[in-house]
């Protein structure tokens, strides 16, 4: 504590309100890093604030020179902008905002600056400094006032800091009716809101404010007019946040998009930031109420430099964005009886029928031996035609099921505090996987014979087998479990989940620009299909338009991915279940009999409930994580689901797989 009181000294000698900006800023700078310390503990930060107050109020000169710096201070710097805008993102663009918080992060910041803003980023950094300031009590918090006190008042008697704290009220309530009135979110607002005109009212309220508090004289009646006032424009400010909260119903119905999210964020958080500015301005004892608005700011500055929580924020938008659509797709995959049960089964067997003509296919585009880029874009089609091909069938290809259902699950979770939600939650856990084993036993245990039938079928036409023997060695050895068949099980898996980020995003933009409205009634479209036919194509179209991307997307990917990943020498593959067991199956037919003695036919097949596996679950996780981000489930309530999963795998294990 002695070195600390020598530097204490070192530090108040320097204090000089005639020095210029960046001096003056340096200084405060230095201040707040002793008042830190090693960082410690806070309490050790609330001990040396101590010790300053003590300092400076044992010395009237050095008390009356740091008023006059801080006279000097409040002059040549800006508080209000800091009070109004500081940790506000103005960008909706994801890459501008990224790079603008890198620049910061990189370049470093000058003291000589006028914005209040960059010094504050610079003179309070961190979360530390959240916390000590929180500790202070009513005691340090007057002291620090008493030192700090502007005598400075205008005809009415206010002291200056109240006007700043007004303006900031006022820029911030300017920023909100902007949002108000800007045409995405005022054509989606609930009607009666709309009608009500909160945000028409919202300035003459806070004008009327201002005048009770400034113009008028002190006493009793005045004294009872401002709280009315008040009162009144905290009412307009809550009509203002619920007329912009219900354009969320309206996003949830016709399509979410990212940029109207961030605005009414923006616009809450602006509503926040109001109310705590007016807790300053009307607290008859201001200093806590100001203490706790500069701990937001600090964590507020915190969060607005982080890019960590930028990428959350932006992913959790992006979440709501394509998991809303993906639930609404994913709701048909899942089974609840064993009628539908034994529905999946027959579609996915299906499913596997049409995947061993794909795997055809595909040998049939290995034997033109195109350079690798073509014939990846010539497998990536085919495989998307055959996609396509199953959806239009009705027909089930069981890869292509969990990141489609994870969004459906979880949307379970919105009511996850209600009683038995956790109990109903967990059944449609058990629903979702019986509906998972049954649609990849379907896919596999038909298209093996599909493909051993064509196999045999193109010896018989064609005089020689499907594949020769090198060619179907491999095969074979390409798909075994001893090599790094598991790992681009894994990757093939995070491509399916791709695929349903692709598949949430084109249709939440079809229904948020409304493109079936467009193809119904758009008079070109009418003039050039017909009325009817038209209607019949729009329908068509928002009944498909998710499945046409993810199996597009998804064809595309499987193709394309080996011959970039060759571009770059990492040697990359994937492995799908379904095609993956049509492969050994043709290569196993074109062998013969003899296959059945060779240990590569067995790792190959011992590696298909791996990639099977590997496939559903990767997809699963991913998908479902992104999810629990959309609907914001907290990990204690995470913890309950795990618990009762295992306590119903422990006691209904078979309910996993076959319906009641």
């Amino acid at each position: 504590m002695a070195a600390a009181s020598r530097d204490l000294q070192g530090l108040l000698a320097g204090l000089d309100p005639t020095a210029d900006v960046a001096q003056r800023h340096i200084w405060l700078i230095n201040c707040f890093d002793w008042l830190r310390g090693d960082r410690a503990s806070p309490q050790a930060a609330i001990g040396r604030v101590s010790l300053l107050l003590d300092a400076v109020e044992a010395r009237p000169e050095l008390r009356e020179r740091l008023r006059a710096w801080w006279r000097v201070f409040t002059q040549s710097v800006d508080l209000t902008t800091l009070l109004a805008d500081y940790g506000f993102a103005p960008r909706t663009a994801f890459v501008s905002e990224l790079s603008e918080r890198l620049r910061r992060k990189i370049l470093p910041g000058t003291p000589e600056t006028t914005d209040a803003s960059d010094l504050f980023r610079m003179v309070l950094p961190g979360v530390f400094d959240a916390g000590w300031i929180a500790l202070l009590d009513e005691t340090q918090l007057a002291r620090i006032g008493a030192l700090l006190a502007d005598a400075t008042v205008d005809a009415g008697g206010a002291p200056r800091w109240r006007h700043t704290l007004m303006d900031a009220v006022t820029y911030c309530s300017s920023q909100v009716v902007a949002a108000g009135f800007s045409p995405e979110l005022r054509l989606r607002m609930n009607p009666e809101h709309h009608e009500a005109r909160p945000f028409h009212a919202l300035m003459a309220d806070l004008d009327e404010l201002r005048e009770q508090m400034f113009e008028q004289p002190a006493g009793a009646e005045s004294e009872e007019a401002l709280q009315a006032a008040f009162v009144a424009f905290r009412d307009r400010l809550d009509a203002c946040r619920a007329s912009a909260a219900s354009v969320y119903t309206h996003l949830e119905d016709n399509g979410i998009s990212v940029g109207l999210v961030f605005r009414l964020r923006q616009l809450r958080e602006r509503v926040l930031r109001i109310r705590e500015l007016l807790d300053c301005l009307m607290s008859p004892v201001p200093a806590p109420s100001v203490a706790r608005l500069i701990g937001k700011l600090v964590l507020a500055g915190g969060e607005r430099n982080s890019i960590r929580a930028l990428i959350a924020t932006n992913s959790s938008m992006l979440a709501a964005k394509v998991t809303e659509r993906s639930a609404e797709t994913g709701e048909h995959y899942i089974t609840r009886d064993r009628a539908s049960y034994l529905q999946m089964v027959k579609k996915a067997a299906g499913g596997g029928a049409l995947t061993a003509v794909t795997v055809l296919l595909k040998f049939g585009i290995y034997a033109l031996a195109l350079s690798a880029f073509w014939a990846g874009l010539a497998s990536g089609l085919m495989y998307a035609a055959s996609f396509v091909a199953i959806q239009l069938l009705h027909l089930t290809l069981a890869t292509k099921q969990p990141a489609m259902t994870a969004p459906a699950l979880a949307a379970r979770l919105r009511d996850i505090k209600a009683d038995g939600a956790v109990d109903d939650f967990v059944d449609e856990v058990a629903n979702l996987v019986r509906s998972q084993v049954a649609a990849v036993l379907g896919n596999v245990l038909v298209v093996v014979p599909t493909m051993v039938a064509l196999a045999l079928l193109v010896q018989y036409a064609l005089g020689r087998p499907l594949l020769d023997a090198a060619h179907a060695a491999a095969t074979l050895n390409s798909l075994s479990l001893a090599g790094p068949t598991a790992l681009f099980a894994a990757i093939t898996g995070i491509l399916l989940f791709s695929a349903s980020i692709v598949a949430g995003w084109t249709e939440n933009a079809f229904v948020l620009h409304r493109l079936d409205s467009a193809m119904r009634y758009n008079p070109r479209i009418g003039a050039f299909l017909g009325a009817a036919r038209a209607r019949r194509w729009a329908t068509f179209m928002r009944t498909h338009i998710s499945g046409f991307a993810s199996n597009i997307s998804l064809g595309l990917m499987l193709g394309l991915l080996p011959a970039f990943a060759g571009f770059f020498g990492l040697g990359l593959d994937v492995r799908h279940v379904t095609l993956s067991a049509g492969q050994i199956a043709a290569a196993a037919a074109s062998t013969g009999l003899s296959v059945l003695q060779q240990p590569a036919l067995w790792w190959a097949v011992a590696a298909i409930p791996v990639i099977g596996a590997l496939n559903v679950s990767v997809s699963f996780y991913f998908a479902f994580r992104l999810a629990l981000r959309a609907h914001s489930v907290s990990l204690g309530d995470r913890a309950r689901i795990r618990s009762a999963i295992w306590a119903r795998w422990r006691s209904r294990p078979v309910s996993f797989f076959l319906p009641a």
